[in-house]
């Protein structure tokens, strides 16, 4: 098969005459700000999800500061899994708590509540679950092992029916290569009315929206406002809203799109390559593949067959970016624990992420598949 000229991504959005629509719509309305659009935005969104609260963010890292701020929780020790992204860790570092890093479970990736239970300390008041690559975590037994307040990372879980009603409150992701991308953005969701609230008022320093007061029983804008806590700069404007929303219709599509992918790697790709358990998003492919060696003839050693590293170097000449997700947290210096890890140190090293996404065209599926086979046939 010929060789691409450009590189498919391993990630990509996707959008159109919809977005450019709706994006028009709000800029000839005068109301670019946090507006209707995110009004709108986070009461579809919370009936989407079956949650009875929404606050629209800048970003789920800032919605899962927002809420470690709301609880108003002091010097505490916050449990993560060790298969995340870093934002989940560092969070807790902006606001003087210790991250505890805990093992995750060999089949999804997930936070382990074995080692929950077996490294939790007395002052561990949250625990941050990671639906990783759209899989959900063991809410019934971490509930069984810990019982503080459960945050649901629910970045990669877009809407995996279900996602979100296994914690306390979810954090949602709308950043540029998640299944309901809006360039950036994110969502608080929760059944508690009292955090809900605390939240939206930290949004922005405390002050009442202006189209709150704009909006009002009395004509024209209120432009006094009383402030009664410290708050943050963290609210989404009607901009972004405008694309989460024609997003949101897309959402069923897409995400039927990204399964049809999972589908054709699954049944398609080598079977050295060890597929990932059945995601409802797909947010990411994350095969796994197991290093092989040989002893060479000439008795020099060991020489590698085939192991992840190379099939990422083979696919980059073959112009197919991949990617790992994620690499440890405590292999960042910040994030150093003093324990070991014995499943995340043996699958780590055998994670590799194909391009999985709804800009891919059957020919991109066909030729992620044709390269990794013909890896394989020129090794085994």
């Amino acid at each position: 098969m010929k060789i691409r000229e450009k590189m498919l991504p391993v990630l990509q959005p996707k959008g159109g005459k919809e977005e450019i629509k709706a994006l028009q719509e709000v800029i000839e309305s005068g109301w670019w700000g946090k507006g209707p659009k995110v009004a709108e935005f986070e009461e579809k969104f919370a009936e989407m999800v079956g949650h009875k609260y929404a606050v629209a963010v800048t970003s789920a890292s800032h919605g899962q500061d927002l809420i470690m701020k709301a609880l108003g929780l002091k010097g505490i020790d916050v449990i993560n899994p060790a298969i995340s992204f870093i934002a989940t860790a560092m969070i807790p570092l902006w606001n003087n708590f210790t991250s505890n890093i805990v093992d995750v479970k060999r089949d999804t990736l997930c936070i382990d509540p074995q080692d929950v239970e077996r490294y939790k300390k007395p002052n561990s008041e949250v625990l941050i679950a990671v639906n990783q690559a759209g899989v959900s975590a063991d809410y019934e037994e971490l509930r069984k092992v810990f019982g503080g307040f459960i945050l649901e990372d629910t970045a990669h879980s877009c809407y995996t029916p279900g996602a979100g009603l296994g914690g306390d409150a979810a954090v949602w992701s709308f950043q540029a290569v998640k299944t309901m991308p809006t360039g950036d953005g994110g969502m608080i969701t929760t059944n508690d009315k009292q955090l809900a609230e605390k939240c939206r008022e930290m949004t922005w320093f405390g002050v009442s929206s202006t189209w709150s007061r704009a909006s009002g029983a009395k004509p024209g804008y209120a432009w006094d406002y009383q402030v009664d806590l410290v708050g943050y700069k963290y609210y989404m404007i009607d901009i972004i809203a405008a694309i989460g929303l024609e997003q949101m219709k897309k959402l069923p599509e897409n995400l039927k799109f990204r399964r049809h992918i999972q589908d054709r790697y699954n049944n398609e790709l080598h079977p050295l390559l060890e597929r990932p358990p059945h995601s409802e998003t797909v947010q990411y492919y994350v095969a796994r593949l197991e290093q092989n060696r040989k002893y060479a003839p000439d008795g020099s050693g060991f020489t590698t067959i085939y192991d992840r590293d190379s099939l990422i170097d083979y696919l980059a000449d073959k112009k197919i970016h991949t990617s790992v997700h994620f690499k440890p947290l405590y292999m960042y210096s910040p994030l150093e624990q003093n324990r070991d890890y014995p499943v995340c140190k043996t699958e780590w090293v055998k994670l590799i992420s194909l391009p999985c996404h709804n800009a891919m065209l059957e020919e991109d599926i066909d030729y992620v598949i044709y390269w990794v086979n013909k890896y394989f046939e020129e090794r085994v």
